[in-house]
């Protein structure tokens, strides 16, 4: 099973990635399911408009596509009612991004979403790479406040804060690796034969549209690893996160 865990549907600033275009770019490459976020405008402050339109997409996309659930802490109470419709209409993970949204992930705003996530069993995808916001090691510390969520590491810091991903995984054992514009022979490799991180710790994800599904995609399946392990990393790692919110 190929689980792509984030990609942004709709008009980006730059680019512009709709459902049907998606759906055909997985059929072509053997992707089984795509996490799906909305767009940046309304990860930023649209949420109700975002939320809407993932819980559409994702329903009418008959198990391929699960929906993200996005909500601006700056929102306060309003965010988590925002959390309880995507919830209810069929979320199965949080999408965070301090630089979009304008917080610090250690400054206590967003601690409220997550004590959500938590409640609802759902993996929270955080964006990192973009200082001073949003970065690896904050995340790190952010992850340890909240042990119960299993936390994504979006990009791993790429590309100017590599460096800090594999101390960030060491730090928080609830951190997860994200695949994304990492070279396998370097960055990907380095997750692999860490002691602490390992395969088991890496996650498939092609960031679609800013990369393409077809080159990160690929850049996994030339890697040099064994088949169990790639296994887990294009998808066992991010089902068994998922659970039953992952279609047979």
């Amino acid at each position: 099973m190929i689980i792509d865990a984030h990609l942004r549907l709709g008009a980006q600033r730059d680019v512009t990635l709709e459902p049907d275009e998606l759906i055909m770019i997985m059929d072509r490459t053997g992707v089984d399911h795509a996490l799906v976020a909305p767009s940046e405008a309304q990860i930023a402050f649209d949420n109700r408009a975002g939320n809407e339109a993932i819980a559409k997409i994702t329903a009418a996309s008959r198990g391929r596509l699960l929906g993200y659930a996005v909500a601006s802490p700056w929102n306060q109470a309003h965010a988590l009612s925002e959390l309880r419709y995507a919830h209810d209409h069929g979320a199965v993970a949080l999408a965070v991004d301090a630089a979009l949204q304008g917080f610090d992930l250690l400054d206590g705003q967003v601690e409220p979403l997550l004590e959500f996530a938590g409640e609802v069993g759902w993996p929270v995808y955080v964006r990192t790479g973009t200082p001073p916001t949003a970065l690896p090691l904050p995340l790190a510390s952010l992850a340890l406040r909240f042990p119960e969520i299993a936390f994504i590491m979006g990009r791993s810091g790429a590309t100017d804060f590599w460096l800090d991903a594999i101390p960030a995984l060491e730090y928080a054992p609830n951190l997860y690796a994200d695949t994304a514009y990492g070279p396998w022979d370097t960055i990907l490799t380095s997750f692999a034969e860490h002691p602490a991180v390992g395969t088991d710790r890496v996650i498939f994800s092609s960031d679609s549209p800013y990369s393409s599904i077809v080159i990160e995609l690929r850049r996994i399946l030339e890697w040099d690893l064994a088949e169990d392990r790639r296994a887990r990393v294009l998808g066992g790692n991010l089902a068994k996160l998922l659970g039953s919110s992952v279609p047979a």
